[in-house]
């Protein structure tokens, strides 16, 4: 049997140690949507951008359609550690108490997407995020996702036309408002879940942007799509605030560039989906008139007072300031 000299030792230790110390940092960005969506590849771009500009000391592990945690567990995650990067609907951070977040729910509170980028680009997105803090989570960006459609197998084209229609929603308060509003019964259900419960009849419709509508094959259980444009879906880019907090300062710059950038290059993946859907042919496009827009508006309006304290009188004032919105 050979003996291992302590010369030996000391260089297999060295190198070890060398080793060890180059792995490369993970972050685990999980997802609930579809690779070829804006949030989709916006991740995937994201992921390219910090590993080219850390030169490999950073591996980014990308998870979409829930295939690391369910939607409705990955929150937990993240503040557990167990997961680095999450993606959210802004409304996932309600029931952790930053209802503020809701105000992203509140219908027809945007216009275009210069009053929403007045909004999250601005003080008023500083100040939400910075409510995050004391859950154990830092936001890094704010991901839109596209202004939100009504969908169902039955024209609608007056706020009268959702009556009695089962519609999914994602779990928010200002969202079962809104479809109490119109008449409408709201069905709370996991994102992954709404495709089959079209096609089976547990929901008649849901409200969605074309990207989602698209990417999770909604087109082939709806025939029709009203383009209300009545609410956004908005995403936050979060990550666990201790993770974050404990990485070299050089590396933390790097990865807010790589951030900032994929954030635009997200933007740019909106506009083909709705294009997809009429080329498809199983979905008829509903556009409305002014006139028509206007009903929708007129008989969403409640939510917002009913919403008011909800989300804060403050924040809702200050959106409206942004937004030059006349309630």
């Amino acid at each position: 049997m050979k003996l291992i000299t302590p010369w030996v030792a000391a260089v297999a230790l060295t190198f070890a140690g060398s080793a060890l110390a180059q792995a490369p940092i993970v972050i685990k960005f999980s997802h609930v949507v579809a690779v070829n969506t804006p949030k989709g590849k916006g991740a995937d771009y994201f992921k390219k951008l910090a590993e080219e500009r850390t030169g490999g000391k950073v591996k980014v592990e990308v998870y979409p359609n829930s295939s690391l945690f369910k939607d409705g567990e990955e929150m937990e995650a993240l503040q557990l550690g167990s997961v680095q990067m999450l993606a959210p609907s802004v409304s996932k951070f309600g029931p952790l108490g930053a209802r503020e977040f809701e105000i992203f729910d509140i219908p027809y509170i945007f216009d275009s997407y210069d009053d929403l980028h007045k909004v999250t680009d601005g003080p008023v997105g500083k100040a939400l995020f910075k409510k995050l803090e004391s859950k154990g989570i830092t936001g890094l960006a704010y991901w839109v996702n596209g202004f939100k459609d009504m969908s169902a197998n039955k024209p609608l084209r007056k706020p009268e036309d959702m009556k009695g229609l089962k519609m999914r929603i994602q779990s928010s308060k200002v969202l079962g408002d809104e479809m109490k509003a119109l008449g409408a019964l709201p069905q709370v259900m996991a994102f992954s879940e709404v495709y089959q419960a079209m096609q089976t009849g547990v929901v008649d419709g849901s409200e969605n942007p074309p990207s989602n509508f698209y990417t999770q094959k909604m087109h082939e259980v709806q025939k029709y799509l009203t383009l209300t444009d009545h609410g956004v879906i908005e995403y936050a880019v979060i990550v666990n605030k201790k993770f974050w907090d404990g990485l070299p300062a050089d590396i933390r710059t790097t990865l807010e560039g790589a951030m900032k950038d994929a954030t635009k290059y997200a933007k740019k993946e909106i506009d083909d989906a709705l294009a997809a859907v009429k080329a498809s042919g199983k979905t008829e496009i509903i556009t409305l008139s002014p006139a028509e827009k206007a009903a929708w508006k007129k008989a969403l309006l409640v939510v917002h007072k009913e919403n008011e304290s909800r989300v804060g009188k403050d924040t809702l004032d200050l959106v409206y300031k942004e937004t030059g919105f006349k309630p």
